[in-house]
């Protein structure tokens, strides 16, 4: 289920990703720009993971 609140129509096209993050406690995010992730223990297709 995707919530647009934006007031333009956006299609998502077979293939695509997408994600939602909630900071449940309101706690200040912070992100980092990478060229690309280090592996992990979980791999391909993870938790949460769209395998796409």
């Amino acid at each position: 289920m995707v919530d647009n609140i934006y007031p333009k129509d956006y299609e998502i096209k077979r293939g695509e990703r997408y994600f939602q993050l909630v900071a449940v406690d309101s706690s200040p995010i912070e992100f980092e720009l990478v060229d690309e992730l280090s592996n992990s223990d979980r791999g391909e297709g993870g938790f949460g993971s769209t395998g796409k």
